[in-house]
């Protein structure tokens, strides 16, 4: 064998084992949550009040500011296992692209890691933005007559907004970025720390990442958090979205899909 295909078949299997790699830590991060959502536990996925369910309640009666720490961590915990579920798969060529970059240095996997770690920073930061616009229209809610006996609507303006949002240019612009990993990594790329430039990479990819989707991600919030199922659906949009050539083609209807959804919801609450 020539030492080029003898190369060829190196690089071969290095790719190789990094999409085993990831495709493992996908699945067991989908298992998981199946296993989580299912168990008597499965209340910890939601956005509820933690500190009055069972073993989460002991705990946070216990220890010292514990009615925050605690349900902090959890709210933390399964959202990087969803964001590991539903958004990994979506980044894997541009960790694949970087990964051959980066394959002939002796801390490659540190690397790896921490555009990871980047990327899942980004989406940690929206998980707490969101949970706390959560908990602002629960205390709106508590303090309103009408949406305490008709919630559905804000169900229905966050199924609007997200179908609006499909149309809108912040969406394709984001999406572009998203969509061509070789031109990023290659423009975030270059001299310098290459560990804080690691970081900064999966940081910035991460934001166009939330930028292109976090509509979308916001229904997991009418959904439910722990909805497998939902969690599953989201994810393969987005990932089709982002990742196949006519992935671009699917923003509209999806966006037409969820307007009719709201209309829908609007309908069954006002007509009957």
């Amino acid at each position: 064998m020539s030492a080029e295909a003898t190369a060829a078949a190196g690089r071969e299997l290095h790719r190789s084992w990094f999409l085993r790699v990831m495709g493992l830590l996908i699945v067991v991060a989908w298992i998981t949550l199946w296993l989580w959502a299912g168990s008597p536990y499965g209340r910890y996925l939601d956005h509820g009040d933690w500190t009055q369910i069972g073993l989460a309640g002991a705990i946070c009666a216990a220890l010292p500011a514990g009615e925050v720490l605690l349900p902090a961590l959890l709210y933390v915990a399964g959202w990087v296992l969803m964001l590991t579920a539903m958004m990994l798969p979506t980044t894997l060529p541009l960790l694949e692209i970087y990964r051959r970059l980066v394959r002939r240095r002796t801390d490659k996997a540190l690397l790896l890691g921490l555009v990871i770690s980047g990327y899942l920073l980004a989406w940690v930061g929206f998980a707490l933005a969101a949970h706390g616009l959560d908990l602002a229209l629960y205390a709106a809610v508590s303090q309103s007559p009408w949406l305490i006996f008709n919630g559905w609507a804000i169900g229905a303006a966050v199924l609007a907004l997200a179908g609006v949002f499909q149309f809108s240019r912040l969406k394709y612009a984001c999406l572009d970025k998203c969509r061509l990993p070789l031109g990023f990594v290659m423009e975030h790329w270059g001299h310098g720390d290459a560990r804080r430039q690691a970081l900064r990479l999966g940081l910035r990819h991460g934001l166009f990442c939330v930028g292109c989707c976090w509509a979308l991600m916001l229904l997991m919030f009418v959904v439910g958090t722990g909805s497998v199922g939902w969690m599953l659906a989201l994810g393969a949009a987005m990932a089709v979205e982002k990742n196949h050539a006519w992935g671009r083609k699917l923003s509209q209807p999806l966006g037409l899909l969820l307007l009719c959804a709201a209309t829908v919801v609007i309908a069954d609450n006002t007509l009957l």
